[in-house]
């Protein structure tokens, strides 16, 4: 079972929160303000805040942008998940990714589904790497951000959690790069 190994120091992680919503502003972006409250209470350090239109290229523009940051190790949005024909944040993270955390989405439809029963179906959450950054896309939910943070994220990005964690292979994200 997992565990927090206390003989491992805290690493704190540089992350960038980025919220995806036509009707949000900074005032009223309740999603977003759960994942750095989160986040900063965890000891980790909000690296970079956006909010961004429901818009396929500027979502992956600012993606790839932040990617590309020596500042951001992580990048998490919110909202744009969903079924709709203006939810594009999944199609956005998807052309940025050089590999996809499958079992992220999988994990993340179970916690749902403990909370919100078959409801849980509609939701696209999805995570992946790029150019040796985290990215992952939650639903728009202050509920859904709190449970990938406690139920996923936290823990994963804690280099204390044991038997792995995301923060410990960081170092190795980018190997294939390195390679002639």
């Amino acid at each position: 079972m997992s565990r927090i190994d206390e003989s491992r120091d805290f690493i704190p992680v540089r992350i960038a929160v980025l919220t995806v919503s036509d009707t949000r502003q900074s005032e009223d972006d309740r999603s977003g303000d759960t994942l750095v409250e989160r986040l900063e209470a965890a000891g980790h350090t909000l690296a970079a805040r956006a909010i961004l239109r429901d818009e396929r290229e500027a979502i992956a523009g600012k993606l790839r942008e932040w990617c590309e940051s020596p500042e951001i190790d992580v990048v998490i949005s919110t909202g744009g998940t969903g079924l709709t024909g203006r939810d594009v944040t999944v199609e956005a993270h998807r052309d940025v990714y050089e590999k996809e955390i499958d079992a992220f989405g999988t994990l993340f439809t179970l916690l749902s589904y403990d909370k919100i029963g078959t409801s849980a179906v509609q939701s696209r959450a999805t995570g992946g790497v790029a150019n040796g950054t985290y990215l992952f896309a939650l639903p728009g939910s202050p509920s859904a951000c709190r449970d990938a943070w406690d139920g996923i994220l936290a823990p994963q990005l804690d280099y204390r959690h044991r038997p792995c964690n995301f923060v410990e292979i960081f170092p190795r994200l980018s190997e294939h790069q390195r390679r002639k």
